[in-house]
């Protein structure tokens, strides 16, 4: 519990009142001249200073979103399978998309990492955006926010979405995208490489050793994919560059990481991470490419790592975690210069 400071002890009020006389015309003459600083500073302290910086950086909730039991925010989830609406509250709901975006059966504190993130996700979500569901906050589609699995949820989810209740991630009070994939290839991204990020970058991506586990698939960590010209030619024009044929692709411009920005295709570019997802991002796994050519009329590509390459690499958070690190650590390490905070 906080104790709430009152100013002074009753046994000293009648000799602090003698005193009070006395001091008075020092006290207003060094309050003129300090200002208002030296005010705010001889003011009864109502919280430790640890606190108060706390409450500081604590990011607003969404306005739209009801308290529920002990201060949880209560959602209306849009079940895509069953195709209703259901109310609960964000923590329930965080337990199947846990279940749904990390095995169930991986290291607690990268469970933990993951909780993080999702409970960030999802109050940035529910800040800036409307569900395309009519009469809900969230949904379980994918395509929408995030993978939900409530079969998949046991004892070590439970555990790990207790074990972090309320907490998030938060960047000088403000909530941040809370970005994550598979398998960073060896080293993350910053947004505007990885994604394709058109406003400015934010001040908490950066680029890190990714340090993914061995233990990882060998899909996950290398890949190989073919494409037909005018499967390309197909994606192009989705992503906005009309090309009629195909006579010359390469890589373009690169980020910090080495991830290509651009794909040049008959001296035309095309964004990486846009033309990837139109692509199908299961197939192009990232933009950290190792080869890119045309050959025998169709174009062959490498690359390393699965996903965007941005925020905490889930295989990284794996050998972190096997390595004994918490989840504090985990996200603080793929995320700079943020805060871990508890919301409720």
């Amino acid at each position: 519990m906080v104790r709430v400071l009152n100013g002074h002890d009753d046994r000293g009020e009648v000799v602090l009142m003698r005193r009070m006389m006395k001091m008075m015309c020092c006290v207003i003459c060094t309050a003129v001249l300090a200002g208002c600083a030296h005010a705010e500073k001889e003011m009864p302290t109502k919280a430790p200073v640890e606190t108060v910086k706390a409450e500081n950086n604590k990011p607003l909730l969404p306005e739209k979103l009801q308290s529920g039991k002990d201060g949880v925010p209560m959602l209306s989830v849009y079940q895509v399978d069953e195709e209703t609406v259901t109310d609960m509250d964000l923590e329930t709901y965080l337990e199947g998309v846990l279940a749904g975006e990390m095995k169930n059966t991986w290291p607690l504190e990268a469970l933990k990492a993951q909780a993080i993130l999702a409970r960030t996700f999802v109050l940035k979500f529910c800040t800036e955006k409307e569900s395309k569901y009519q009469g809900a906050d969230i949904s379980t589609d994918i395509e929408e926010a995030q993978a939900y699995d409530a079969t998949g949820v046991n004892n070590r989810i439970k555990k790990a979405v207790r074990e972090t209740r309320g907490l998030i991630l938060s960047h000088h009070g403000e909530l941040p995208y809370a970005w994550f994939h598979a398998h960073s290839g060896g080293v993350t991204a910053k947004a505007r490489e990885g994604l394709g990020y058109d406003d400015e970058e934010p001040g908490y991506t950066q680029v890190v050793k990714g340090m993914d586990s061995d233990q990882a698939p060998a899909e996950a960590k290398s890949w190989e994919a073919s494409f037909a010209k005018d499967e390309v030619i197909a994606a192009a024009k989705a992503c906005g560059v009309k090309i009629d044929s195909i006579d010359d692709i390469e890589v373009g411009d690169t980020g910090e990481s080495g991830r290509a920005e651009t794909i040049v295709i008959n001296g035309k570019s095309v964004s990486a991470p846009e033309l990837r997802i139109a692509l199908g991002s299961t197939k192009m796994r990232s933009t950290l490419l190792n080869s890119l050519k045309i050959e025998n009329g169709k174009i062959y590509m490498a690359g390393r790592g699965y996903g965007h390459g941005v925020g905490m690499t889930q295989w990284g958070a794996y050998a972190m975690a096997e390595d004994g690190k918490s989840a504090e650590e985990i996200v603080t390490y793929y995320f700079r210069d943020v805060t871990v905070e508890k919301m409720w």
